[in-house]
């Protein structure tokens, strides 16, 4: 068997928070992912309710789910692993609410998360994003000199505007991100500068940054492919989110059309891993 690619859609970035306020329902929103082409859906599962109600959505759709989970103990993992054996997920990522000021401090906390998905016969990745223990790149990258095979969800969005990198990006920044990018198991996607976590990717003066991200995307991908087993599924989520992630215009609202730009955003994907 091949490696496959499989792209998701968040279901955090189908919320309009447009001024007329009208909001797509949850069956709106599982019909214009599915019919759009995407694999699956990336959505909280933190709450038991909600999870039902979703998976009753998606049967019959084909669509996987990435659950999202954000704890702050080692405890606080059970409830996300308990539904996602009952109602089961391509893999939890997994946030981690906690900001520790010593690396020695989270090693037993990151050890703690990975028994119980070991345990729970689950995939659980660290993902990389502001205001959590991953918040900061070289703390990131000194988690890893501890925990060398510690799997990580790779969201580049969040350092770049985080360290502000100015580009060109230069060499010393790019093994960097090649260092994270050997441990991801998983992408979330979209287009930062060094001063927004998420520009228009369909404005032209943005292009620099576009193809900075799908140069590093790519890299991800080929490290991936050399170490995946051979009928592994590498998913990048599209999460374009909205406000305040989404630079809006005087009236409140997006300056673009985010789900065009989702779109936009898969066939982009689709293209980089046909040539990899």
């Amino acid at each position: 068997m091949m490696h496959t690619l499989r792209i998701f859609q968040s279901l955090w970035a189908m919320e309009r928070r447009h001024a007329d306020g009208y909001e797509r329902s949850l069956d709106q929103n599982i019909t214009m992912i599915g019919e759009a082409g995407f694999d699956g859906i990336s959505a909280h599962y933190t709450n038991r309710a909600d999870v039902v109600r979703l998976n009753d959505e998606i049967r019959g759709t084909g669509l996987a789910i990435e659950g999202v989970c954000f704890p702050r103990t080692v405890e606080d993992m059970r409830l996300p692993l308990e539904l996602a054996v009952e109602f089961p997920v391509s893999h939890i990522c997994l946030q981690p609410d906690i900001r520790l000021r010593r690396v020695e401090d989270c090693l037993p906390i990151l050890d703690g998360w990975m028994q119980l998905a070991e345990d729970a016969g689950i995939p659980v990745l660290i993902e990389t994003h502001r205001n959590r223990m991953t918040t900061d790149l070289l703390f990131t990258l000194d988690l890893l000199e501890q925990r060398p095979d510690l799997p990580l969800l790779a969201d580049l969005s969040h350092f770049t505007v985080a360290r502000e990198f100015a580009y060109p990006v230069d060499a010393e920044t790019h093994t960097m991100i090649h260092r994270i990018l050997r441990n991801a198991h998983a992408f979330h996607g979209r287009v930062a500068s060094c001063e927004q976590v998420q520009v228009e990717i369909s404005f032209p003066h943005h292009r620099i940054w576009v193809d900075q991200f799908l140069e590093w995307w790519e890299y991800g991908m080929r490290d991936w492919r050399r170490r995946a087993a051979a009928d592994a599924a590498l998913v990048f989520t599209c999460e374009l989110g909205p406000k305040p992630y989404s630079i809006t215009g005087r009236d409140g609202n997006d300056s673009t059309d985010r789900w065009e730009e989702a779109l936009l955003l898969r066939q982009m994907l689709l293209d980089l891993w046909a040539g990899i």
